[in-house]
């Protein structure tokens, strides 16, 4: 089984015969030949019908399972999941976009443990279209366990190695490192046709605009519409030596009607069921995207939590405190509990003050008003801009009393 991954992964579809399409343009994807079935004895089988054949590799994770598609590279754009995956079944759930630049990832959640047994890309030679074929059959959890893993292919693994980080900035200037949360595979809350991946995107570079104007530096996770694993994100601030970092969400909790920005802090423990609730589904994005975590350690998490409980933690929940004003300040609206903590991978960071902060809940017609809304969110990135000034005066005022 394993050299049939292997082949898997190194499996490059490439002109064969007399084909009139032109290979450099994406394979897309046709939402009305692509179907996922259950058939009998277990088995469910994925159909994706692609204008053109990709190289392309398959393998499966654990804890949760989960299939993986990697492709170079398609064009999903006015896909919908509904579409594919109009009710669950042997799949419970489906996530698909942009993973690396230049590379395309599809995850299914498994309803049971499932391996594939038959995986195929037949090509008509007529128009270079494309049929990618995946059937799956239940198995115990000790033979799918076995199998759990992306491939240790050295092709693959640098094809899909993270983007290089940005060089270290010569600037004197104080840095800020915007992060918009989610981004590619991972869409983050949906509603009304708008995903948070994009109105934090949009909302950063505001953010960016407004913090440059200020004199200072902006720096941003991510400049497109890509996956960013959670670590990188942190691994970003330490690389540019950044001053403080603030990582940008819009998440929907239908828990108390949550609505109103909320600026978060570190802590082990959760300041109220919601933020716990919160904090579990932004620490399973690297999950959602379908990351290989096998053999990661959870002790660094805990030492990193005890490492920022010493100087940094004081100084983030001043910057929660500025931030909450400011966004007040500009008009809010502010939720009933604007400081709020929980256990937030991103904001681990041993040595930079750090808070996430949710713009707004799209579970609120009223914020999904606003975050929409250019004005609103120049008036609201002006807002935090002025709370990061007052901070890192303030923070700079306070230092020689902390070195003490």
């Amino acid at each position: 089984m394993r050299a049939f991954f292997k082949l898997l992964a190194v499996m490059l579809v490439c002109a064969q015969g007399a084909w009139a399409q032109d290979l450099t343009a994406l394979a897309r994807v046709d939402p009305e030949k692509s179907t996922i079935s259950d058939g009998w004895f277990g088995k469910t089988t994925l159909r994706l019908s692609l204008t053109q054949g990709v190289p392309f590799r398959v393998f499966t994770l654990a804890d949760p399972a989960r299939l993986v598609v990697d492709f170079r590279e398609v064009d999903w754009s006015g896909i919908k999941k509904e579409t594919l995956l109009p009710e669950p079944g042997g799949i419970t759930d489906l996530r698909f976009g942009a993973f690396r630049p230049g590379w395309s990832r599809l995850v299914a959640d498994l309803a049971k443990p499932m391996l594939p047994v038959e995986v195929g890309m037949p090509i008509s030679e007529a128009s270079g279209a494309a049929n990618l074929e995946i059937t799956l059959e239940t198995v115990e959890m000790d033979a799918f366990l076995k199998q759990a893993g992306s491939a240790p292919d050295r092709l693959w693994q640098a094809a899909l190695a993270p983007p290089a980080l940005p060089k270290v900035t010569t600037s004197d200037r104080f840095t800020v490192v915007l992060d918009p949360g989610h981004g590619g595979i991972d869409p983050g809350a949906e509603r009304d046709g708008v995903a948070e991946k994009d109105l934090m995107l949009s909302f950063a570079r505001t953010l960016q605009e407004a913090l440059r104007r200020a004199g200072l530096e902006a720096i941003l996770t991510r400049e497109d519409d890509r996956f960013v694993a959670l670590e990188h994100r942190v691994a970003i601030a330490h690389q540019v030596e950044a001053d403080l970092f603030i990582s940008l969400h819009a998440d929907s909790l239908s828990q108390g009607g949550a609505k109103g920005a909320t600026v978060y802090t570190l802590s082990d423990e959760a300041s109220d069921a919601a933020t716990a609730h919160l904090a579990a589904r932004h620490n399973r994005a690297d999950i959602i995207a379908g990351v290989d975590l096998t053999g990661s350690d959870d002790q660094v998490a805990g030492v990193l939590l005890d490492l920022a409980r010493q100087e940094t933690e004081p100084r983030s929940a001043a910057l929660a405190q500025a931030l909450a004003e400011g966004m007040a300040t500009a008009g809010g609206p502010m939720n009933r509990r604007p400081l709020r903590r929980a256990g937030f991978s991103v904001l681990k960071s041993a040595d930079v003050p750090s808070v996430l902060v949710e713009v707004g809940f799209l579970s609120s017609k009223r914020d999904l008003a606003n975050l929409r809304d250019p004005i609103w969110r120049a008036v609201m990135a002006n807002g935090m801009a002025d709370a990061i000034l007052k901070w890192r005066d303030q923070d700079a005022a306070l230092a020689p009393l902390v070195r003490q």
